[in-house]
C-alpha cells in the first residue's frame, strides 16, 4: 500500500546557494520540489549567467511565487511582471530579475534541477527541431525593393517569435530565410510550425517547414547533431506552404490528435537511405 511521505525543505536532499539566490531542493517520489529565494537585488544576468555560461536560461519553469515580485523577459521580447500569490509557466530562453527590496520565495515543482548550474559542454538531449525557410524569397526582395523587403522580413520574424514563444520554442539560429528552433514536446513544433506558416500567408509569404526529431548535443545557446541537418534536408523537400515531418516525429506524435498523410520516400542529401516523410494536414489551432 502507497505510503505517505514528507520532506523539509531545511533538509535538503539538494542545496544550491548563489550570490543573491538560495535553493533547496527535495525529491518526493519521483518529483523534485523546489524553494527557491531570489534575494533583493538578484537578476539572471548578473549573478547566473556567468555561472552556467548561456545568454538566458534555458530551462522550463512552474512553479508558484509565494511573496515578493520578478519579472520575466523572454528571448523573443514577450515580458510578465510575476507578483506573489501568482502560478507560472516559464519557457525555456528567458531572463528574470527581482523587483522592489523583498525578497522573492517561490516553489517549483518543473525546472527545480540544473538551471543554475555550469552548462555541460557535451551534453545530449532528445528535442524537437523545426526548420523554416521563406519560399520565392529572392524573387519577392527584387519584386519590392530593398526597403519593402527589410520590413516585410523584420514583421516576418517578429511574428515567428511571438509564435515561438506560444508554443514554448528556443530559437537556435537564423538561417536568413527562417529559423531553427528547438521543442521539448513533437506536437508543439508542428503546431508551431502551422501557426507560422499561416502567419506569413497573412503577410503575403509562403514558407516551408521541416519537422525532426533526435538527439541533439547543447553547446551552451547552440545545438549541433545529424539531427539538426536531418531537420533542414526535411524541411528542403517541402514544398511551398507545407510542413513536413519525419518518421521518428511521426511516431512521437501518437494520440497528438494531428493528422498526418504519408507524403512518399526521399533522399534526404548527406543522410544514407531513403526516408519516409509526413505531411501534415490541416491549420494551426
Amino acid at each position: 500500500m502507497p505510503s505517505i511521505e514528507t520532506k523539509r525543505f531545511d533538509e535538503p536532499d539538494e542545496l544550491v546557494s548563489l550570490p543573491h539566490l538560495t535553493q533547496h531542493v527535495v525529491l518526493i517520489g519521483d518529483t523534485y520540489v523546489a524553494r527557491v529565494v531570489h534575494h533583493a537585488g538578484w537578476s539572471w544576468e548578473e549573478h547566473v549567467k556567468p555561472v552556467v555560461g548561456t545568454t538566458s536560461c534555458m530551462h522550463h519553469h512552474q512553479g508558484v511565487l509565494l511573496s515578493g515580485e520578478f519579472v520575466v523577459e523572454t528571448d523573443a521580447g514577450a515580458r510578465r511582471h510575476v507578483r506573489g500569490g501568482e502560478a507560472y509557466d516559464i519557457p525555456p530562453g528567458h531572463t528574470a530579475w527581482v523587483v522592489g527590496d523583498v525578497d522573492a520565495v517561490a516553489i517549483e515543482f518543473t525546472g527545480a534541477r540544473g538551471w543554475a548550474s555550469p552548462a555541460d559542454p557535451g551534453e545530449r538531449v532528445l528535442a524537437t527541431l523545426l526548420v523554416t525557410d521563406i519560399v520565392g524569397s529572392t524573387e519577392a526582395a527584387a519584386r519590392l525593393g530593398d526597403a519593402a523587403w527589410k520590413q516585410l522580413l523584420a514583421r516576418h520574424f517578429e511574428s515567428t517569435r511571438r509564435e515561438l514563444d506560444r508554443f514554448r520554442g528556443v530559437e537556435v539560429s537564423g538561417t536568413g530565410d527562417g529559423i531553427v528552433a528547438m521543442f521539448d514536446g513533437a506536437a508543439r513544433a508542428v503546431l508551431c510550425a502551422l501557426a507560422l506558416r499561416d502567419r506569413a500567408r497573412r503577410d503575403g509569404l509562403e514558407i516551408r517547414a521541416g519537422v525532426h526529431s533526435g538527439e541533439v548535443e547543447r553547446q551552451a545557446d547552440n545545438v549541433r547533431g545529424v539531427a539538426v541537418h536531418a531537420a533542414a534536408r526535411v524541411a528542403a523537400a517541402a514544398g511551398a506552404g507545407e510542413v513536413l515531418v519525419s518518421a521518428t516525429t511521426d511516431s512521437l506524435l501518437e494520440g497528438a490528435g494531428i493528422a498526418l498523410e504519408d507524403a512518399g520516400e526521399h533522399e534526404l542529401k548527406g543522410l544514407t537511405g531513403r526516408r519516409r516523410l509526413y505531411r501534415v494536414r490541416g491549420g494551426a489551432a
